[in-house]
């Protein structure tokens, strides 16, 4: 079966709700154990019990991973419960809205520690015991805000996730002969409760439609494409990062774009 997870563990970090809640998921329904590694316990807790609920196996680890010690924490619990980790997933990110004059330190500080560092640590966690198992998946949430195209208002975001591929890059050419692999996705805009961010029921609306497919994408996009990343299939694959978008970064300017589903 494409996808195939039987037997690996994977460690996903922010899925107690949205993206990560959808890898979650998907993850477990290809046969994964899953770690879902989140803050918020409430949530945390949801995600695991609808995995549990639909067959799957799957425990929770709260934690902050912006901080190194949490992050350490959560592999070491993971190695503890099932005596090994073979994906490790990064996927928990803010981004609080601040121009650059409103910029303090704190926000800083805090968007690259959990966007950026922390994916530095949890592959620190986990390489480890990948050389021990033979190889590994390392896989992060990316964006196209940042390597991509610019929006006002998240430049410590932008920054982050620019960090980030460049990460990737230089930490698979690392890695590359230990048989670990280290790749990101980059979303578009995705349907998830952190969009509420960028505007209203309204205004989410009028944003779908200036993708080229025309609706906003839902986390199992990124889910799929994770689990691509994750399998067996893409071993040959490193150091990249796939846009999942609806095509939103291919228009040269807006402007070419009005109207022209309407002809």
């Amino acid at each position: 079966m494409f996808g195939d997870l039987t037997g690996k563990v994977a460690i996903v970090t922010g899925a107690g709700q949205g993206i990560g809640e959808g890898i979650a998921k998907v993850f477990a329904r290809h046969g994964a154990s899953v770690v879902v590694a989140t803050r918020s316990k409430g949530n945390g807790q949801q995600t695991v019990d609808d995995i549990t609920a639909d067959g799957g196996n799957a425990i929770l680890v709260q934690c902050d991973v912006g901080l190194h010690s949490a992050v350490d924490d959560v592999v070491a619990q993971t190695v503890a419960t099932y005596g090994r980790v073979d994906i490790g997933v990064h996927n928990a990110a803010i981004y609080p809205l601040h121009n650059v004059d409103d910029l303090s330190d704190d926000i800083l500080d805090q968007t690259l520690a959990v966007n950026m560092k922390a994916a530095v640590w949890l592959t620190q966690a986990c390489v480890p015991h990948f050389r021990q198992q033979g190889g590994g998946r390392m896989i992060f949430t990316s964006s196209v805000t940042g390597p991509r195209v610019a929006m006002p208002g998240t430049s410590h975001y932008a920054m982050s996730k620019g960090g980030m591929n460049g990460f990737i890059r230089t930490a698979a050419l690392e890695y590359a002969r230990d048989h670990i692999t280290i790749n990101g996705v980059e979303p578009g805009y995705i349907l998830t409760a952190a969009m509420s961010e960028l505007g209203d029921e309204e205004e989410l609306k009028a944003m779908a439609q200036c993708i080229p497919q025309g609706h906003l994408g839902v986390p199992e996009d990124i889910a799929y494409t994770m689990l691509f990343l994750a399998s067996d299939e893409a071993s040959y694959l490193t150091g990249q990062t796939i846009v999942v978008d609806g095509g939103s970064t291919l228009p040269e300017s807006q402007v070419v774009m009005d109207g022209f589903y309407d002809e």
